[in-house]
């Protein structure tokens, strides 16, 4: 399902403009990556999208303005994962990932939402931890199945609030993948919040730069990135190579030595 945003503005009470006139598409089969330093505007444009926060402009998904979809279909429709992960009740792995299914639960659960939870489980790598209760969990972990409970729930929209943190490089590298095979295996239409520019040029099809709330630059991976938007946007100088096939952006101090 496409995605499309035209002049989107918010601003938190009567506070100033965090988002202004953001005009923007994803589309299905894609991962688009919002990248930008931080308070450029990323959380609070997923959450707009997601219905969360309520903004002036016009947010399509496919053909339908989203002020005409009711909000239980909007939410099945879309799958949020937020930046901070909320509390949890005293729940299994697999009870949390069957929760993700909500909007096709009924008072009996079908044969079908648990097939879906044990495919997710799979999916995932984590058949070992659904009986551990979430609470056993290292943040990591916790991380990993807030994401697993994201997918099981099938939305044609996943918004992804930094869906890698709290994760080890290894398992940044295993999340994105899984999350790239799932956008193209559902022909989902996925958006991303991520620091990391190395892995966002990897996985994404598409980056979005957001500086203060305003759309910098946007487009694919050769249109966006470059040393004079990292200067601009971020305020640091950086230095930019490909190795077999992976494109690679290490940011360097003013003296020119690399930052750990």
């Amino acid at each position: 399902m496409k995605l499309k945003i035209e002049g989107l503005d918010f601003a938190y009470k009567a506070g100033s403009p965090v988002l202004r006139e953001v005009t923007m598409e994803a589309l299905p089969g894609q991962i688009t990556a919002l990248i930008g330093p931080n308070a450029s505007g990323k959380s609070t444009l997923i959450k707009c999208i997601a219905g969360l926060l309520k903004a002036s402009g016009k947010i399509m998904f496919g053909s339908r303005d989203t002020r005409d979809i009711p909000k239980a279909e909007r939410s099945r429709l879309t799958g949020y994962l937020p930046q901070e992960l909320p509390a949890r009740a005293i729940l299994t792995v697999f009870e949390a990932i069957l929760i993700g299914r909500l909007n096709s639960l009924s008072w009996r659960v079908s044969q079908d939402d648990l097939e879906k939870a044990f495919d997710v489980l799979s999916f995932m790598g984590i058949q070992d931890l659904a009986t551990r209760f979430l609470s056993e969990l290292s943040g990591g972990q916790k991380q990993i199945v807030s994401i697993a409970q994201t997918l099981a729930g099938e939305p044609e929209i996943m918004l992804l609030d930094e869906p890698t943190s709290n994760l080890d490089l290894r398992h940044e590298i295993e999340v994105l993948e899984i999350i790239q095979n799932d956008t193209r295996t559902r022909n989902t239409t996925t958006i991303i919040a991520i620091h990391n520019l190395t892995l966002a040029t990897r996985y994404a099809d598409k980056l979005i730069v957001l500086k203060e709330g305003e759309i910098y630059s946007s487009g694919p991976l050769e249109a966006v990135i470059s040393p004079e938007m990292i200067r601009n946007v971020y305020g640091v100088e950086a230095k930019m190579f490909r190795e077999n096939g992976v494109f690679y952006v290490i940011p360097l101090s003013p003296s020119g030595v690399g930052l750990i």
